[in-house]
């Protein structure tokens, strides 16, 4: 798996990153699926690289393969040589140049890094989902990072 990557470009890095989660829906509100299935609550975990200008214009969105993580660039910790898989990319001076870019990096609906997924805790019952996870598709997962977007502003 190509989540990580042994990085000596500590200069040109994005640095020390953290993941962020934000959380929407309530079992009175749940998010309702294309197959009108629903979620009582969803989470999604992200990162950020550079910042967003005033003009909210300069936002690149970094999509990771199917069993990715949002970890696309920097190091969790300064002793870390793992990068996200994307650091020669995602950076100072770089193809998603951070001076210039806010580049978020979302974790897919469905996943196991930290978004809702079959091993999150079912609100409803306080078990993981398991097999009981609803069958999601593209659309589902495009409309949660489109509320993520939202909410990032």
């Amino acid at each position: 798996m190509a989540e990580a990557i042994l990085s000596t470009d500590y200069e040109r890095s994005v640095g020390i990153v953290e993941k962020h989660y934000y959380t929407f829906g309530s079992p009175e509100d749940p998010f309702v699926l294309e197959n009108r299935q629903t979620l009582p609550e969803v989470t999604t975990c992200y990162e950020i690289y550079g910042e967003l200008n005033a003009t909210r214009d300069n936002v690149i969105l970094v999509e990771h393969g199917l069993t990715g993580s949002s970890h696309a660039a920097g190091r969790y910790r300064p002793d870390s040589p793992y990068a996200g898989y994307w650091d020669p990319l995602i950076g100072p001076g770089k193809v998603f140049d951070t001076n210039r870019y806010c580049v978020i990096a979302p974790n897919a609906l469905g996943g196991c890094r930290g978004s809702t997924g079959p091993s999150s805790i079912n609100p409803l019952t306080g078990e993981p989902y398991a097999l009981t996870f609803p069958i999601i598709t593209v659309r589902d997962m495009v409309r949660v990072q489109h509320r993520l977007m939202e909410h990032l502003g």
